[in-house]
């Protein structure tokens, strides 16, 4: 009876390698499974963190998966700075007609991408976050995205909400990291 628990660990070991290994959006980053008491533990690198994400909802939602430890570090091919995180940001959330950009704007620091503004609903909000976790060189997002529907709103560009956020980071309990 002691092989059984081993036996359980290689089975779904198994499922969640043929996952990882067919997945059309996984497929090509060579991940690793390893089961251990059914905590599977995957390791790699993927490109944007939407794909880590979207891996993490998949395995545990998995038939006998107890707990999920992804290694995973989210990478590019090439070398990307801040600029072009954000621009590739702004890409995702322009492509994305549920986000509003006359009110939602991004900037990144070191991989970490800062969502600044309105929304008019909590969907639009985790459209946007959604959205800017595709992009490549996004590590983390964080939703600074205050939910104030209607016209009435004094606008601040971009830039000044930034500057204000960043600065109060410390001190904002609002702050909803992805």
């Amino acid at each position: 009876m002691a092989g059984k628990p081993k036996d359980k660990d290689n089975a779904l070991q198994h499922k969640v390698q043929q996952m990882l290994d067919h997945d059309k959006d996984l497929q090509g980053y060579a991940l690793k499974t390893n089961v251990i008491d059914g905590e599977v533990q995957v390791s790699g690198v993927v490109d944007a963190l939407a794909e880590q994400n979207k891996l993490w909802k998949t395995l545990t939602r998995m038939s006998g998966v107890k707990r999920v430890e992804l290694g995973l570090a989210v990478s590019t091919d090439g070398a990307i700075d801040d600029n072009a995180v954000t621009a590739e940001v702004m890409e995702e959330l322009q492509a994305n007609p549920k986000v509003n950009l006359r009110h939602v704007g991004a900037k990144s620091v070191d991989g970490t991408v800062f969502l600044m503004g309105r929304v008019e609903s909590q969907e639009e909000e985790q459209e946007a976050i959604a959205s800017a976790s595709k992009a490549r060189g996004v590590t983390k997002v964080v939703s600074q995205l205050k939910n104030k529907p209607g016209d009435g709103y004094d606008e601040e560009s971009i830039e000044e909400i930034f500057h204000h956020q960043v600065n109060n980071d410390k001190e904002d309990d609002g702050l909803r990291i992805f």
